[in-house]
């Protein structure tokens, strides 16, 4: 059983991450495109992607509480019920989507402004930000059909959808800023254009799930708020985690130039650490769902435990290649040498802290495909309370050490909400609250 278990969890992990790096991947060639069009528009650029990634980010519940839902209805044998949550899934990220985009759209030059935006940069910024605000409908489509691909236990299709609608959106750029010369703006449209193919091709299979198990394709209002609400405690929970990350980086930018240089660095590496550690998590939320839909508790722990078990091990081997590679990675990143140092010193503490974040990413998709949302919620939030006197301590006493010794201890304080995290998760993985099976009817 444990050797099948292995094999699904690696069925569905491996797909997903690649699907997880493919976005930051084909970003990064976005930057490089609209980076040779000057400092101004690559500087608008960054404010720009900031308001996009922040906004599609709040509603990433879209995925998650989808792919717990769906796979649900999975386990519990019902793959008509589990296409109609799926459907609703579609038509509340729609409403969403339509409503964000007129959000970002009208308010461009606020938005940007808010983030410190000034000058050329700042109108590069709502140049891009006004005609890209037209993709949010798809790109929250794209979340909801991923989620519900995750959900149906397939995470092949969400990867084809992303490297063809990424490589496509790398051809649109190159064609729309500098065969067209349409700037930054051609950027946004290329981007657009992408987001939308891929949302359309996602929701033809989508559609054609739907006539082979029968299940009706129009919208049921009362199904759709449901869902609506059933996505709150997920999106407090994001908003309570991106604010001990925006509160991390605020420290950072009071410590000076170089700790904060030193920190955007260092947390690029954290992040794509995290893509490859989600995709366990993705694996959790999808095997979670399907057994505990069909009434498996003794399989949901054994599950439970083999994938805690892979996190671990990631961890073990993030946590080794990291410390192999501490003083050469940050070679890549800047040629001033304090920068380095500090760098260097953070991707150590960063190593330490990889095995317990395994654990914590796990842990995290399995409560979330048991679709024990209000306790995350409530456990993230009082995370983030706990943090507070943590920040408020960093931002008092580390100005007083040195630039390298600081940047260090700010990934300490970092690291203690991850162990604080951790301890509750653990504590709630004793209990047998959160493993609540079956599945609602869906009509």
């Amino acid at each position: 059983m444990a050797q099948a278990s292995g094999r699904e969890v690696a069925r569905l992990a491996i797909p997903a991450f690649l699907a997880l790096i493919a976005e930051p991947l084909f970003l990064l060639a976005d930057s490089a495109i609209v980076g040779h069009l000057g400092t101004a528009p690559l500087a608008g650029l960054g404010l720009a992607s900031t308001v996009l990634m922040t906004v599609v980010g709040i509603f990433v519940f879209l995925a998650y509480g989808t792919t717990a839902v769906v796979a649900r209805q999975i386990g519990a044998g019902s793959r008509r019920g589990a296409v109609e949550v799926g459907v609703d899934g579609a038509w509340l990220s729609i409403v969403l989507g339509l409503a964000a985009a007129l959000l970002v759209g009208f308010g461009a030059e606020p938005l940007c402004r808010a983030l410190g935006g000034t000058g050329d940069a700042l109108e590069q910024a709502v140049s891009y930000l006004r005609v890209a605000a037209g993709g949010i409908p798809a790109m929250l489509v794209v979340l909801a059909c991923t989620g519900v691909f995750r959900g149906l236990q397939d995470t092949r299709t969400p990867l084809v959808a992303s490297v063809l609608g990424f490589a496509a959106n790398a051809v649109l750029n190159v064609v729309l800023v500098y065969g067209l010369e349409l700037g930054i703006a051609g950027s946004a449209w290329g981007t657009v254009v992408a987001q939308w193919g891929m949302a359309l091709g996602l929701l033809l299979i989508m559609a054609r799930y739907a006539r082979v198990e029968g299940a009706a394709w129009r919208a049921h209002p009362r199904r759709v708020l449901s869902a609506a609400l059933g996505g709150v405690p997920l999106l407090v929970r994001t908003l309570a985690l991106r604010a001990v990350l925006v509160l991390t980086t605020w420290v950072a930018a009071g410590l000076g130039d170089v700790p904060l240089a030193a920190h955007q660095v260092t947390s690029t590496v954290w992040s794509f650490f995290v893509f490859a550690l989600d995709a366990l998590a993705i694996a959790g939320q999808a095997l979670t769902g399907k057994a505990l839909g069909a009434g498996d508790v003794a399989g949901t722990r054994a599950a439970t435990a083999l994938m805690v078990r892979w996190g671990v091990w990631c961890g073990l081997a993030l946590a080794a290649l990291t410390l192999a590679l501490h003083r050469i990675i940050p070679l890549a990143f800047t040629t001033d040498p304090q920068v380095r140092a500090a760098i260097a010193a953070a991707l150590i503490v960063v190593a330490i802290g990889q095995p317990l974040s395994g654990y914590v990413f796990v842990v995290d998709g399995v409560l979330i495909g048991a679709g024990d949302h209000r306790w995350l919620m409530g456990a993230m939030v009082g995370v983030l309370a706990a943090y507070v006197p943590v920040v408020v301590v960093m931002h008092a006493l580390l100005p007083k050490v040195g630039p390298v010794a600081a940047t260090a201890w700010l990934w300490v304080g970092f690291t203690s909400f991850m162990v604080v995290r951790g301890a509750l998760f653990a504590w709630r993985l004793r209990q047998d609250g959160w493993m609540v099976t079956g599945a609602p009817p869906t009509r």
